[in-house]
Order: C-alpha cells, then structure tokens, then sequence
C-alpha cells in the first residue's frame, strides 16, 4: 500500500510488473482491433455476391467500395481531438457501437448510393476505433514492453480480416451476403459490455485533466492491482506546452516537424502496403501464375507481416525503436526491388513476398506503437489519429496509382521496383522523427517525490 506522496503515473506504471489486468487490457484492445479488422475487409469478400445479385457493374460498385476508406479519414481526423477532450474509454466504445450498427443496417440496403452512405458511416467508426485503443493501451504500457504490448494488439487487426473471409465462404452460399454483415456487425457489438464494464479510463488524462486524486486511486489502482490510502497526489510530468489545444500541440515549436514526419512515414508505408495487397494477385496473374498460386502468394504478405509486426516490437523494446522501424522499412524497399528484379515465375518468388509483408507490415505496426510516446498527454490521441487520419491518404492513392500504372502498360517488374522509393522514403523519414528532442516528452524517466 502506497500513501501520503506524490505518484507520477508513468514511473509508477514503468517500475512495477505488468498486472495480469494490463495484460486483459491487451486482450480487450486485440478484439476491437480484430473487430475492426473484420469490418474493414468485409466488403472485399460480399462484394462479388451483392454485384451479381443486384446486377451492377463493378465500375458501379466502385462508390461503396471507395466509401469506407473516406470515412476513415473522417473518423480518425475527428477521434482524436475527441478522445484527448472527453476521454479514451467513452470515444473508443462510441466508435465501436458506430461500426457495429452500420454494419448491420448494411444488409438491409438495396442499392449502391444507400449502401455507400452506411459504408462511409460505417468507416467514420471504425476510423476512431485504431487510434483510441493504441493510445490507451499505451498509457497503461510499461515503457519496457510498450512496443510488444501494442505490436501484439494489432496483430488482431490481421486475425480479423481473415476471420470474416472464412465466415464469408460458410454463410454465402448458405445464408447469402446479407448473413454476413449482420454477423459482421453483431461481433462488434457483443463487444460493448465487456468495455463498460473493464476498459479504464486513462488515468494520465485524468491527473492532466484535474480528476480527483480518489477517481485517479480507483482507475490505476486496479489496472495495476495497488492498493492506495487515499491521501496520495497524482501527476503526469511532462514538459511545459505553448499551448494545451491538442491540434495546436501538434503543430508547436519543436512538434512540427516530428508531426510532419511521422505522417510522411505513414503515409508511404500504407502506399506500399495497399498497393501490394491490392494490385498483387492481379501483377501475378499478368505475368502468367493461376489465381490461386496468385491468392495463395499474397496471402504470405499478411502472414510475414503478423510474424514481423511481433518481431519488430520486441526488437523495438531492445534498442532504439526508430532504427528499427526505418531498417524494417528499408529492408522491405530491398525485398521490393528484388521481387521486381526475380520476377513473378522465380521460385524465390514466395519467400520474398513473405520478407516484403515481415519488413513493411512490421514498419507499419511498429510505427503505430512508436507514435504514441512522442506527443504529451493532452494531445496524444490527437497526434496518433491523425497519423493515421493522414496516412490513409497513403492507402487511397497506393489502390489508385496501381490501377493507373497497370493502365499505362506498366509491367511486374517496374511497378514493384518503383515502391523501393516510398519505402526509402518511409526509412529516412521515421529517423527525422527520432531526432526532433522536444516531441520526445513522456520517453524521459521522471522520478516520483
């Protein structure tokens, strides 16, 4: 038991072994991630179906596709600001019951424009969703696994998305598309108690926000399974800000330009992931491999990249976390170039693949759990989601530019050599991150008086 002192949360947090609720709190945040996984990728899986059955053409269809990333965009711009003035718990489960219930009303539509507004509503959701539980489960995260904590949150996000494709292929031909969305939809929803009940609220953005020294003793008490007197004083230490409007931090002396590099990481990461992930099976089918071994090589993308977003975590609680993000950024612009030079008949072709997803989705996921950490409390659900708000441009212009390059009779080989430049691009810009001093105000270890 603890009394009659002042506690800075964070070093109390870094000093003690993680609590088996900390380690629940992974748990929560890997479903909503897994969750939010499944609601991204379900239209990849109903969309063959809903066109034959409403009789459209795929151009047609385009709208309800292109809708939920906009929504995104939405959704993580206007979280974050949301989250650093109300809170992490409420904004996360609002943003979840979002995507659960537009998901479910979008089996009841009947025609591309209705489908496509429930979709950019649906999108708004599931674009808060992210930033929230990072930023959450990093202020409960021991500065020594922080990295692997949230690393292994957001290999839920992978779990997800191939989770509704194999319940995609048992209810379609049974149930239709329609089954599943709903299912889609009710997952998320299921979800909702177990946060009322167990997600904390972040007690470093209580004692920033002037909560009560009891409300702060009740939260970090039990995610840390301490027992305190009720007479202690709870701090966040960090440095002075010029201003405490969270958009306005972001963009301060000595955060502008830390901002503006993390959303250039991000935004060519997500380049290079989504034009992989989305043009591949396509670029390999060109050059003369079946749809199957095409479907079959892309899919060891999202494996190495589960694998690689672990390793990368672990490897980022070890030693400086922005080398190894830009190493694994680099070291996938590489394997990029070589799948580029082998060409899609080598038989190195898989293995590369496989090293491309490690590198590029370990950078990405590292990156998630490396941005947290350089924005002060009041404005780091802000700095994160619009990281990723911003980023999402990244993935928008990687699905159209290879649509474009495909259509200017660019082949296999110069469409992947090509992505080893956002991939450079990604590795020098995370360093210029690392090197901005002053966006660096919760890494430094404060000591409680």
């Amino acid at each position: 038991m603890t009394s009659g002192k002042t506690i800075d949360i964070k070093s109390f947090i870094d000093s003690r072994p993680i609590a088996p609720y900390q380690w629940l709190l992974v748990a929560l945040c890997f479903l909503v991630v897994a969750a939010d996984g499944m609601d991204v990728a379900i239209m990849g899986f109903v969309a063959p179906s809903i066109i034959a059955d409403w009789g459209i053409s795929r151009p047609a269809f385009g709208l309800v596709m292109s809708a939920a990333p906009i929504g995104l965009v939405i959704g993580a711009l206007a979280a974050g600001p949301a989250s650093d003035k109300i809170g992490r718990k409420w904004v996360l489960i609002t943003s979840v019951f979002l995507f659960g219930v537009f998901t479910i009303a979008t089996a009841f539509t009947h025609s591309p424009t209705s489908m496509a507004i429930l979709r950019l509503l649906t999108g708004i959701g599931l674009g808060a969703a992210m930033p929230n539980t990072t930023t959450l489960l990093s202020e409960y995260a021991p500065q020594r696994k922080r990295s692997l904590m949230i690393t292994i949150m957001f290999t839920g996000f992978n779990l997800g998305s191939a989770l509704i494709g194999f319940v995609a292929g048992w209810l379609i031909p049974v149930h239709g598309w329609r089954a599943v969305l709903l299912v889609g939809g009710a997952l998320p929803l299921a979800l909702i108690p177990l946060q009322i009940w167990l997600l904390p609220e972040s007690a470093r953005l209580l004692a920033v926000r002037g909560a009560t020294s009891k409300r702060i003793g009740a939260v970090l008490g039990r995610v840390c399974g301490e027992r305190f007197a009720g007479d202690e004083v709870f701090v966040s230490n960090e440095p002075p800000l010029p201003t405490r409007k969270p958009i306005g931090v972001l963009f301060s002396q000595g955060y502008g330009v830390m901002t503006a590099a993390l959303w250039v990481t991000y935004f060519m990461g997500l380049l290079v992931i989504y034009l992989l992930t989305g043009w591949l099976p396509t670029l390999m089918k060109d050059a003369g491999l079946t749809v199957t071994a095409a479907a079959n090589v892309t899919a060891m993308f999202q494996i190495g990249g589960t694998i690689g977003a672990i390793c990368v975590g672990w490897m980022m609680d070890k030693v400086r976390p922005a080398p190894v993000i830009s190493a694994a950024y680099l070291g996938g612009g590489l394997c990029v170039l070589g799948l580029g030079w082998i060409g899609a008949m080598s038989s190195s072709l898989t293995l590369l693949v496989f090293a491309a997803g490690f590198c590029m989705s370990g950078a990405q996921t590292g990156l998630n759990a490396f941005a947290p950490g350089r924005y002060p409390t009041v404005a780091r659900a802000t700095g994160v989601s619009w990281m990723l708000g911003v980023g999402r441009f990244g993935s928008i212009f990687g699905s159209a530019i290879g649509g474009a390059l495909l259509g200017l009779g660019w082949q296999f080989g110069a469409i992947l050599a090509m992505l080893a430049v956002p991939a450079t691009l990604a590795a020098i810009a995370i360093l210029l991150a690392q090197r901005v001093k002053a966006g660096d105000p919760v890494a430094q270890p404060t000591v409680a008086h």
